[in-house]
């Protein structure tokens, strides 16, 4: 039976404990799981990528059949390059469904050898967004328990030098 491989993208700029979550269940379900730090120039970044795939791959030494790569352009294209068959999307609330499922949508429209699953998050962390994570770390608020420690540091390196 051929491994199953899944895709989890996002921004990652950082990576939380939400995010952390996502991956750690998606390792239960899939033999493996490829983070991918989506590459796009639009987006104003905290991190630049190369910042963001370190921190990942420091972060998830520790799950081998977790592994962290970079894309840009159409995501079902990455997916299949991968030999992947799932894209794992994370849902904080209902408000991030409607978006979501568009792009579940339009990716389907593109290639019916990809799918979409979805998979809400954990109630600790269904506030959480790394927009939030950044503004309060900016404004010296505690994110110890929003991110991991590797993570706060570079956080800290950021805002405060």
């Amino acid at each position: 039976m051929p491994l199953k491989i899944a895709v989890y993208p996002g921004s990652f700029d950082p990576v939380t404990y939400g995010h952390l979550d996502i991956i750690d269940r998606a390792l239960k379900i899939f033999d493996g799981v490829i983070v991918a730090v989506a590459r796009n120039s639009e987006k104003n970044s905290l991190f630049s990528v190369k910042e963001r795939v370190k921190l990942l791959t420091e972060i998830l030494e520790d799950r081998p059949v977790a592994k962290v790569d970079t894309f840009e352009g159409l995501l079902v294209d990455y997916v299949r390059q991968c030999e992947a068959s799932v894209i794992i999307r994370g849902l904080r609330a209902v408000s991030d469904f409607e978006y979501e499922f568009q792009l579940a949508q339009m990716n389907r429209s593109i290639t019916r050898d990809v799918e979409t699953l979805f998979m809400m998050t954990s109630v600790p962390y269904s506030y959480l967004s790394s927009s939030i994570v950044k503004e309060v770390s900016m404004l010296n608020g505690p994110v110890d328990k929003l991110v991991p420690p590797k993570v706060k540091a570079a956080l800290d390196a950021k805002f405060r030098g």
